[in-house]
């Protein structure tokens, strides 16, 4: 598996929440198992108890996207090297695709956890996948979406380091929000320098008399 797959775990948890939109999807152990995508095995390990533990783990996580978003860097490897402490994985060699007519096995690297529930399986997962994101690209590739209220997590994969959005959706709304504020402010100032031209007439229409 792509590195970039495990640390979706984290995104994926992390924005099924919306604090400021006062929205959260994770409220049923069938959500929780969404969350796994085509993991169903580890899946089905899901029960009731992990909606709570779950919220726990996405907290922390959230923690780490917003350390990274003010740029504290210390505080934000502090905060994921406590969940990989917490939930710990085995690297592995897997061989599950086939990349020849022999029959030979693709091998490549896979992250083997050993929970002892469904949460501790999936926060070692994303913990892991998260921190591998961080370590190559930068603590500043992980980001919290700019377009207000939003904040959803995003992982910043750009070529030049400027992904600001979550989503194009929100990169839309943004910069139609922007485009409005602009044209009120021009309008503003239009509107002021009317008002102070008139004025000025005025002025001057008194003085001649």
């Amino acid at each position: 598996m792509e590195l970039a797959y495990y640390s979706d775990y984290a995104v994926r948890l992390v924005n099924s929440e919306e604090p400021a939109r006062g929205k959260d999807i994770l409220t049923t152990v069938e959500a929780v198992r969404d969350l796994f995508g085509d993991n169903a095995s580890a899946a089905r390990r899901a029960t009731d108890a992990d909606v709570t533990r779950f919220r726990s783990v996405r907290a922390r996580l959230r923690g780490v996207f917003e350390a990274a978003d003010q740029g504290d860097e210390t505080l934000a490897v502090d905060l994921l090297n406590s969940l990989l402490l917490e939930f710990p994985v085995s690297p592995q060699i897997s061989g599950h695709d086939h990349r020849d007519e022999d029959d030979r096995p693709l091998w490549h690297m896979h992250l083997a956890d050993h929970p002892s529930n469904a949460t501790a399986g999936y926060a070692a997962i994303a913990a892991m996948g998260l921190a591998f994101h961080l370590t190559e690209y930068g603590v500043d590739r992980l980001g919290l979406c700019q377009a207000p209220p939003c904040r959803n997590a995003y992982l910043d994969t750009s070529t030049n380091r400027s992904r600001r959005y979550c989503s194009d959706r929100c990169a839309t709304r943004a910069n139609v929000a922007a485009y409005r504020a602009r044209k009120r402010l021009e309008a503003d100032r239009s509107g002021s320098s009317g008002l102070a031209a008139e004025s000025a007439q005025r002025s001057s229409a008194s003085g001649e008399r």
